[in-house]
């Protein structure tokens, strides 16, 4: 059995100079494929079902599928609830066998993001589950404006929640389809030093270069990185491709499986990348 919680990856990750990849899950065949790519790479992997993912299925039934998945593993498998809104959800989610929580509360005040952050903590820490959250806000691309990460709050945050890993905005941005986030080095600096034993978090790792990723891990206390629009790219480009060369082709099954092998093979290659050197 090899479920594992986000403090059992992250800590050696931050340790050890390396980074663990957060994986945006979308239906079983990403996850399958996550799974394979994790394996083949040797490295820990992190399941993540957010708002869209679990908007088109329950929490109750990803969870199953992401504990069945890591049971079966031969890396460390961690299931996450990612961006989860309430508390409830978050409870729905250690319920259905999810080792890991996000709970985000980065739209809030800070007296009620830490209020709200330390209960979900609390709450995973009963259930022997691990909680990520989120201080400061990462913006979308095209969309709603990053507020970036106080240091004073986080650490204040990261003190007075009890989190295992702390989601920051320096730069980073959801959705960006070119690697083209500039890293704010002196405020991520800031913010490590003051909440020196926590691993960091960059959502909107999509937007952020290879390199920056690698240099990140190796030289700051960022620890994971969440990745999911370059991982729907390859999707989508893998599946017009399929569609174009089996016009004949309209079984559900067969077409989806035939974008895995795709999947696996980008998963691998991010997966490596900030790995162990």
């Amino acid at each position: 059995m090899t479920v594992a919680t986000l403090a059992e990856v992250l800590r050696p990750a931050m340790r050890e100079g390396y980074a663990v990849a957060g994986l945006v899950v979308l239906g079983w065949e990403d996850a399958r494929a996550y799974i394979t790519a994790a394996e083949a790479a040797g490295m820990p992997v992190i399941l993540q079902a957010g708002p869209g993912c679990r908007a088109n299925t329950p929490l109750p039934i990803l969870g199953a599928m992401f504990r069945h998945l890591a049971e079966r593993a031969s890396v460390p498998v961690v299931s996450l609830l990612d961006h989860g809104k309430t508390l409830d959800e978050c409870r729905i989610a250690l319920e259905s066998g999810f080792s890991s929580i996000m709970y985000d509360g980065s739209r809030l005040p800070l007296d009620e993001n830490i209020a709200q952050t330390a209960e979900a903590a609390a709450m995973a820490h009963r259930a022997g589950a691990s909680c990520e959250g989120e201080i400061g806000f990462v913006g979308y691309d095209a969309g709603e404006e990053s507020q970036g990460t106080d240091p004073q709050e986080a650490g204040r945050f990261a003190r007075e929640t009890g989190i295992d890993a702390m989601a920051i905005s320096v730069g980073n941005v959801h959705l960006q389809q070119e690697a083209a986030a500039v890293i704010d080095r002196a405020r991520l600096a800031a913010v490590q030093a003051a909440a020196p034993n926590v691993p960091l978090v960059i959502h909107g790792g999509s937007g952020v270069s290879e390199a920056d990723r690698i240099a990140l891990a190796r030289e700051t206390a960022v620890s994971k990185f969440n990745i999911g629009t370059e991982l729907r790219q390859t999707f989508g480009a893998s599946l017009r491709t399929t569609l174009e060369e089996n016009p004949a082709l309209f079984d559900r099954i067969g077409i989806l499986s035939q974008t895995e092998a795709a999947m696996a093979q980008t998963a691998e290659q991010v997966i490596r990348a900030f790995g162990p050197k």
